[in-house]
């Protein structure tokens, strides 16, 4: 079985800076995909961003050259760095984690951007 846990949200201001981690523990074979989504009041969970063993990162056109996604193999960890932060970023942010073919998410941890 595979754990997920997220940490980090809060609030935040527009322009400001927030950041996520997300650490993965259990029984892990093998180095899995991590990647992060989001769900805001009234809409579907969305894709924010994802990035392979390598360190290779995607993003979404809503976060691209805002947010920055990096992880660490060793501890099985990825980190979500939110910049220039805006109101449309509120939402609750869940860490994917895919280990051998199975996904397995975090219970999500709140960020509000407000003034």
């Amino acid at each position: 079985q595979v754990q997920v846990m997220e940490s980090g949200g809060g609030l935040g201001q527009p322009g400001g800076s927030l950041s996520l981690s997300c650490a993965a523990s259990g029984t892990i074979p093998s180095i899995p995909a991590m990647g992060w989504y989001r769900q805001a009041p009234g809409k579907p969970r969305e894709w924010v961003a994802a990035v392979s063993v390598g360190g290779a990162s995607i993003y979404s056109d809503d976060v691209k050259g805002r947010f920055i996604i990096s992880r660490d193999n060793a501890k099985n960890m990825a980190l979500l760095q939110m910049n220039s932060l805006t109101l449309e970023d509120t939402a609750v942010y869940y860490c994917n984690v895919i280990v051998s073919s199975r996904e397995y998410w975090g219970q999500g941890t709140q960020v509000t951007v407000s003034s």
